[in-house]
C-alpha cells in the first residue's frame, strides 16, 4: 500500500503549517522494538534474488515508510504490484520484494527481529 502526499487527508492547515494524517495506516500489534532505516538504492537493483529461501521467498517483515526521492516497484505474494516515488508514504505488509526504477532514498520503519532476520539473510545471499 503506497499513497501521495496529496492524498492524504488533510487534519488541520494553520498559515505555516499543514498536519495531514491517514488513519488505518498498517498494524504494528505484536511487534516489540521498531528499527528507523534509511536506504539507499541504486536503479536496477532488484532484491527478489536475496529473498530465495525466506518464507514464500519474500520479506517477512512489515514496513511504514517515506520516499525520498526515485522510484520503486513493490511485488506482493498475491502478484499485485503498488509503484512507489518520491513524496510517497507506505506500508508493505509482509511478503513483498522491491525492485528499483530510479536511484531512491528511502526511510523505512520496521519491526527490529523480524527485518534484522531478513537483512541477515540477505547478507549471507550476497557472500555466495
Amino acid at each position: 500500500m503506497r499513497i501521495a502526499k496529496e492524498s492524504v487527508p488533510v487534519k488541520f492547515a494553520v498559515p505555516g503549517a499543514t498536519a495531514r494524517q491517514l488513519p488505518d495506516f498498517g498494524d504494528a500489534t505484536g511487534f516489540g522494538a521498531i528499527g528507523g532505516e534509511y536506504f539507499s538504492l541504486g536503479a536496477g537493483t532488484d532484491i527478489a534474488p536475496l529473498l530465495t529461501g525466506l518464507a514464500d521467498d519474500m520479506c517477512q517483515a512489515p514496513h511504514w515508510g517515506y520516499v525520498i526521492s526515485g522510484g520503486l516497484v513493490v511485488g506482493y505474494t498475491d502478484g499485485s504490484e503498488d509503484t512507489c516515488s518520491g513524496g510517497d508514504l507506505f506500508y508493505w505488509p509482509p511478503g513483498h520484494t522491491v525492485r528499483v526504477t530510479d536511484d531512491a532514498e528511502v526511510v523505512l520503519f520496521s519491526p527490529q527481529a523480524e527485518h534484522t532476520h531478513v537483512l541477515d539473510h540477505m547478507m549471507v545471499k550476497m557472500q555466495g
